[in-house]
């Protein structure tokens, strides 16, 4: 039960950013081009992300599209395709990763910040630490189940993971521990509801931007009550 609400969350999770997409590059989001999003355009767009989230195509997310997209993603980091993960995989398709977001935010004309940088030398040692925990049969390499386990260790821990169930509640309304397109939908159409502040059918630049200071807010707050604890 456990695996399968850890699972859900990430697929809930998942929809947060496929709907923060339109916060985030509204100039991508909106089909025509105008600088306004639709919810029309919207869906579209999030439709988009439940299809590549499901895997097997049966208009469900759930614990078996989470174990086939983990099969995905272990094929990819198994280079040499021996069935086990080294750290040097691991870390290898870390640095593909990190290096294609660094694309991206370069044509975003974003540049990294030194603090982002020192935070990659921390990642890689708690990468590491957390590859050997992971590493239970001392072999130097994690077979899939290992690797699901680390991360399913982590979710669980992690704010991250707590957040993931939090929004599952919200997206699983019927409480099956699956998310159905039905319920994805209107849970993008909630959203959008949200973001368009003035009830007009459209989301502006402005109200992207309003949104998003609104979040910032709320991370601070959440940050500063964490540190208080």
């Amino acid at each position: 039960m456990r695996k399968t609400i850890l699972s859900l969350s990430a697929a809930a999770l998942a929809l947060t950013g496929g709907v923060a997409y339109a916060h985030n590059h509204g100039q991508r989001a909106h089909a025509n081009g105008d600088g306004v999003i639709t919810l029309a355009e919207m869906q579209a767009r999030s439709a988009e992300r439940f299809a590549r989230m499901d895997a097997n195509s049966d208009g469900v997310l759930n614990a078996a599209d989470r174990q086939a997209k983990m099969a995905e993603r272990f094929a990819r980091i198994d280079a040499d395709n021996d069935g086990e993960v080294t750290q040097a995989e691991m870390q290898a398709a870390h640095e593909a990763r990190r290096a294609k977001r660094a694309e991206r935010m370069a044509e975003r004309g974003i540049e990294r910040s030194e603090r982002t940088n020192r935070r990659g030398g921390n990642r890689a040692e708690r990468m590491a630490e957390r590859f050997a925990a992971a590493d239970t049969d001392n072999s130097g390499g994690l077979t899939m189940a290992e690797m699901q386990a680390m991360h399913e260790a982590r979710g669980e821990r992690g704010h991250r993971g707590k957040r993931g169930m939090n929004r599952m509640a919200q997206v699983d309304t019927n409480g099956d521990q699956a998310i159905s397109k039905a319920e994805f939908d209107a849970q993008v159409a909630a959203r959008f509801a949200r973001l368009d502040a003035d009830g007009n059918g459209q989301v502006t630049a402005e109200e992207r931007e309003a949104a998003k200071a609104d979040r910032r807010a709320q991370r601070q707050e959440r940050r500063a009550a964490r540190q208080a604890q």
